[in-house]
């Protein structure tokens, strides 16, 4: 099952996003895989205003353990977290058959 997280920044987390980012890249990279997806949501000027990132596991306890393992949530730059199962339904990178 694919789980998506959505996070928000918290105010004023700019600063502190950009200096943790390289630690919470190698936490993607650590996912090999099972990490989907993830990218910054991007506010009117361009600049980072949060993320989504899809993982692959068995339940959400383990998509949530590895999203609350990432240095983001435990530096504290997003102000809300949503844990969703999320399905794909179209993938025009993906190989046709």
């Amino acid at each position: 099952m694919l789980y998506a997280l959505i996070a928000k920044d918290a105010p004023g987390a700019l600063d502190k996003r950009l200096a943790t980012r390289p630690v919470h890249l190698e936490h993607l990279e650590s996912a090999g895989q099972k990490l989907r997806l993830a990218g910054a949501l991007l506010d009117a000027d361009g600049k980072p205003e949060g993320s989504i990132v899809v993982y692959e596991a068995e339940t959400i306890e383990e998509a949530t353990a590895f999203f609350n393992a990432d240095p983001f949530v435990k530096e504290g730059i997003f102000a809300s977290t949503e844990i969703k199962p999320w399905r794909l339904a179209y993938d025009h990178m993906s190989p046709k058959a």
